[in-house]
């Protein structure tokens, strides 16, 4: 028998329900996995059959973590990393994506194009040539060498998001400013800037995450377990002969903190940050 109109939506429901729940367990899955195994011990890691659940919760892991003082640097490392990184990135974009949105100037067109270029440029083929330009520089394995190296890349996006945001803003809010004798800056900063707070805040996550998950530059450009990040740290715990997958999972889990934190509290600006800066009006 042909199925009615309502049945139809019901079963159309129904399946896009079992097809979000799937999603969701699919996603969620590793997760509660590798918070569950941050609670056990090695042992109880690879018991058989595995359990999600276990009956004593052992938080050595993650004692183990906050004694051991190198530890501790690679998470001091990563947030005065991706801190600067992000202070100095909005700094930036938002002058800049002020100056392509409101201004027109010589080059403009080119220095969007290389905008655009570089965000597209993969950035493993640009590691020797950055390792090579660091150490003639005599900024490898410092802070300014990656906070440099990471502004490269987070830089275009958030220039290109910017400028689409203020975009969205009326040309006449800053032009009132100057007809009342302020200058461009005072428009950006006293006007512009507290009405952009979404976009910026959108912006400013996307960066701290790009810094605060980075790997690859982050071990080449580095050498001590001083200058290390919590990246690298998490992939000395694997050893030689044996891996402290524990403790993998615990650090794991805390170098995800942050970034959930900055989401959780931050999630309204951010999405609505993202929407506005998509479209021109």
């Amino acid at each position: 028998m042909a199925l009615t109109v309502k049945n139809r939506r019901v079963v159309a429901k129904g399946s896009l329900m079992i097809g979000l729940i799937i999603g969701a367990v699919f996603a969620a899955g590793p997760v509660l996995w590798m918070l569950s195994s941050s609670f056990k011990s090695n042992t109880q890691i690879f018991e058989l059959p595995p359990r999600l659940i276990t009956n004593t919760f052992s938080f050595d892991a993650y004692i183990a973590i906050f004694t051991n003082a190198e530890t501790v640097r690679f998470f001091l490392n990563s947030y005065i990393v991706a801190g600067s990184v992000t202070i100095l990135t909005l700094i930036v974009a938002i002058q800049a994506a002020y100056a392509f949105s409101r201004f027109d100037f010589r080059g403009k067109r080119i220095l969007n194009v290389v905008i655009v270029s570089v965000q597209a440029v993969p950035p493993i083929t640009l590691l020797i040539p950055y390792f090579g330009l660091m150490v003639g520089l005599g900024l490898y394995n410092s802070y300014a060498g990656l906070i440099l190296t990471y502004m490269v890349f987070t830089l275009p996006y958030a220039i290109i998001m910017m400028t689409g945001y203020f975009n969205t803003l009326p040309r006449e809010l800053d032009e009132a400013v100057r007809v009342d004798g302020a200058g461009s800056f005072t428009a950006l900063w006293r006007i512009l800037v507290p009405i952009s707070v979404p976009g910026i805040v959108s912006v400013g996550i996307y960066t701290f995450m790009i810094a605060w998950n980075e790997y690859l530059f982050a071990l080449t450009l580095t050498r001590t377990i001083d200058m290390r990040t919590v990246p690298i740290g998490i992939q000395l715990l694997m050893g030689q002969h044996s891996y402290e997958w524990n403790q993998i999972m615990a650090m794991s889990v805390l170098g995800s903190i942050p970034v959930l934190i900055l989401f959780l509290f931050f999630q309204r600006y951010f999405i609505s940050g993202l929407t506005a800066g998509s479209v021109k009006s």
